[in-house]
């Protein structure tokens, strides 16, 4: 499916100047051949000895060869050396024979850079209950170690491209206790994508000393506010991995405790980095056209703002009525009504769009007009927020519209 003509909303493309090396990291691709000719759809991310690896994974129990792979050489506490991304095929539903093609490619990888297959963590990215076509992977993997080099994040970000419309890459730097520390990631997804974790991959790299515990919680710190935090169409993928990577070469003083200042300022850098690549794969959802943040506050707790949030980002009709800027805002009341808190009071609740009161105590509120509603849809940025009146607990989820162009991409997804 040629998707080219689509664009991501608001979306302002990295260039490569803005995507700072990290010492310690390499980046090479490959145009393999594996589905589609004279595309990049290969990759190495290739570590200096020492650089210490931490993972979320898929909830789907019907996961990927891969990502049962990653996590058992994690588990194992190898000193990772590279990850290899292959796209236009997922490995998942394949088997006995899916995990031992993934175990190759980890061979084939760590003879190339002299290492160990348990050294070596595999990534798959489309379509799902096809095997990988070995013959092009084997052939692809010295072109990615050919071609490695530390400022390769720009071409990373094309290589791990599916449907996407654009590459998803960022950069920050902080300065911690005098040293300048740099986080850059690059994450894919377009479809498939309603986390506990969706076909999304990301990978985020820092230079930061951190101690092995430290990278374990703020990668699954950052995934919770981030790429668990959006939606496109409710589908949970076979393959969805978030990976953090520090190389320890920054020079900073050890970070190894948690509610430090330096932990602090860490984390908010690396949870800003997840966020910007998880908003990023919301904005070239699939045939999307605008970028919608639901914020609900108010709740007893934060699992409960969560599922009310999520349960309004995934209706289709409050996501059609959003693509044709029409203000049938009972669908967000419907949604908030059968998302599974039981004890809400709907005479508490306040629902706004933007600025716009809609709805409190049980029915439209007074002030409301249509042509208000309307004018606050036909915008490309749009903010719901719901109050429950019920406690001080509150979540954000950022979603995207469903338009006609999804049910295309999504019937022509194989051709």
């Amino acid at each position: 499916m040629n998707c080219e003509h689509f664009m991501a909303v608001n979306y302002t493309l990295p260039t490569p100047e803005s995507l700072h090396r990290i010492d310690g990291v390499t980046l090479g691709y490959a145009k393999a051949h594996v589905k589609k000719p004279d595309r990049k759809d290969m990759l190495i991310i290739a570590l200096a000895p020492g650089s210490l690896v931490a993972g979320v994974f898929t909830q789907n129990r019907f996961c990927a060869a891969p990502v049962l792979v990653c996590r058992e050489h994690l588990k194992h506490g190898a000193d990772i050396r590279a990850l290899v991304i292959n796209t236009g095929c997922a490995n998942a539903g394949t088997g006995e024979r899916g995990v031992t093609d993934a175990k190759t490619t980890c061979d084939v990888v760590a003879k190339a850079l002299g290492c160990t297959l348990r050294q070596v963590l595999p990534f798959s990215t489309g379509v799902i209950l096809e095997h990988l076509p070995m013959d092009q992977i084997v052939s692809g993997i010295p072109q990615c170690v050919d071609n490695l080099t530390p400022d390769g994040w720009f071409d990373a970000a094309h290589a791990i491209m599916t449907t996407d419309t654009v590459p998803k890459a960022v950069s920050q730097q902080i300065d911690i206790d005098g040293h300048i520390v740099t986080i850059t990631g690059i994450s894919k997804g377009a479809g498939m994508i309603e986390p506990n974790m969706a076909t999304m991959l990301g990978f985020i790299a820092t230079d930061a000393v951190v101690g092995d515990d430290v990278l374990a919680e703020m990668v699954k710190t950052a995934a919770a506010i981030s790429f668990n935090a959006i939606t496109i169409d409710g589908d949970t993928s076979t393959n969805d991995s978030l990976i953090l990577i520090a190389t320890g070469k920054a020079g900073n003083p050890p970070i190894n405790g948690e509610g430090t200042a330096e932990y602090v300022k860490l984390q908010l850098a690396v949870n800003d980095v997840a966020i910007a690549l998880a908003q990023a794969i919301v904005r070239d959802g699939e045939g999307a056209t605008k970028f919608m943040t639901v914020k609900v506050q108010g709740g007893k707790t934060h699992a409960e703002c969560m599922k009310i949030g999520k349960t309004i980002a995934n209706s289709p009709l409050v996501k059609t009525a959003f693509f044709a800027s029409d203000p049938n805002l009972g669908r967000i009341l419907a949604a908030i009504g059968y998302a599974g808190v039981d004890d809400l009071d709907p005479d508490l609740i306040k629902l706004y769009l933007g600025d716009v009161l809609v709805a409190e105590y049980g029915g439209r509120a007074a002030s409301y007009r249509e042509e208000l509603g309307s004018a606050v849809m036909k915008k490309s940025e749009i903010l719901v927020r719901v109050e429950l009146g019920r406690g001080d607990e509150t979540a954000t989820v950022w979603t995207c519209d469903f338009s006609y162009d999804y049910v295309k991409i999504n019937a022509d997804y194989r051709s």
